[in-house]
């Protein structure tokens, strides 16, 4: 008896280590809430390149809310977000006129990289330009 239990329990012990395992695509959002401030910068195919300050909400209700300038570099954004091991997906709700490039809303995918306080994302989008967040966590 005790011989036909053994591979039982065996099996049992692996399904149940494997079920536990974390997954590494599975976001850990607590290490992305807070507000950043930074700067955004785009670098066209032509080598134009434009920077401009900006600042960043990551809320534990998974929306976010990012500020924009009068020049639309960046024109901004809110809406909800997720993520996972490394790409950040934003939803803008937002309407928008269509004076100007709209990859300059926050919106769609990015890979990024966090550290304790810093977060960067980028995102090269319509193969028309790289577009980067460098932001500082200020709380």
């Amino acid at each position: 008896m005790m011989k036909h239990l053994y591979p039982f329990l065996c099996c049992v012990f692996l399904c149940l280590s494997f079920a536990c395992e974390r997954d590494d695509n599975t976001p850990n959002n607590d290490l992305l809430y807070g507000n950043y401030e930074g700067e955004f910068t785009v670098i066209y195919n032509d080598s134009t390149i434009y920077s401009n300050p900006v600042t960043l909400q990551l809320n534990t209700d998974n929306t976010y809310r990012s500020s924009g300038n009068e020049n639309y570099f960046p024109a901004g954004g809110s809406g909800s977000f997720s993520s996972n091991s490394t790409i950040l997906e934003y939803n803008d709700e937002n309407f928008w006129t269509a004076n100007f490039d709209w990859n300059l809303i926050l919106n769609g995918s990015y890979k990024y990289t966090k550290t304790e306080d810093s977060l960067v994302f980028t995102a090269f989008k319509n193969n028309i330009g790289q577009y980067t967040y460098k932001l500082i966590k200020t709380e």
